[in-house]
């Protein structure tokens, strides 16, 4: 791995992780309405998820989805069926005061570090177009007799460190408002904002060619 190769990838991913996108909608939305641990453990499941597609890109499974027209497929559609349940959910949520969380009214909401893991993690991973992206993008920066999982592992770990590193800002700006945007006005409107969102990122992707 070279200097130059690692300082080009690091470039694009990085302006890839400044894109506002599902992952800082996500976050945002749970770092304001939720709780600290819960807001990193949504960080960490998008990290995770980057780390394995970047280890699957590198051993070559992931060209699966874009050799194999199924496989991509049901990832696909996988995908933007979590993406719309849990947006409608957010939506569903807002309809009163009581239940202005992302849980069945009468239920107590999950909170702490594991079930915001798990959103995040399943949120990257049933994203079809990461492991393309990843399938497309990791062998241009691997140099020629370099070892392609290591290679990959290296750059997929230098994604995820700028990943962690704008999250951190996120989070931090996120709960700094958190006063303001709590207030049960502001927190339905932030869910409807944020269920909009993540129910058109998933159209979007249920809808999109391949």
């Amino acid at each position: 791995m070279t200097i130059a190769a690692l300082w080009s990838f690091v470039l694009v991913v990085g302006l890839l992780t400044l894109t506002p996108g599902l992952d800082t909608a996500l976050i945002l939305r749970t770092a304001t309405v939720r709780s600290t641990r819960q807001a990193w453990g949504v960080v960490l499941g998008i990290q995770t998820g980057t780390l394995i597609w970047g280890v699957l890109a590198s051993v070559g499974i992931t060209a699966l989805l874009t050799a194999s027209h199924l496989a991509y497929e049901v990832v696909r559609w996988a995908g933007a069926g979590y993406l719309v349940w849990m947006g409608v959910r957010m939506l569903w949520a807002t309809r009163s005061r009581e239940h202005a969380d992302d849980h069945e009214p009468g239920v107590a909401p999950a909170d702490g570090f594991l079930p915001g893991w798990r959103r995040g993690l399943l949120t990257n991973l049933l994203n079809p177009k990461m492991g393309a992206f990843y399938v497309a993008l990791l062998p241009q920066f691997i140099p020629a007799g370099a070892t392609p999982l290591l290679s990959g592992v290296l750059l997929a770990g230098a994604h995820v460190a700028l990943g962690l590193a704008w999250s951190a800002a996120l989070v931090t700006t996120a709960r700094r408002f958190r006063r303001l945007l709590t207030h049960p006005r502001a927190r339905r409107l932030l869910d409807r904002v944020a269920g909009l969102v993540i129910v058109g990122f998933g159209l979007r992707l249920a809808t999109e060619a391949r």
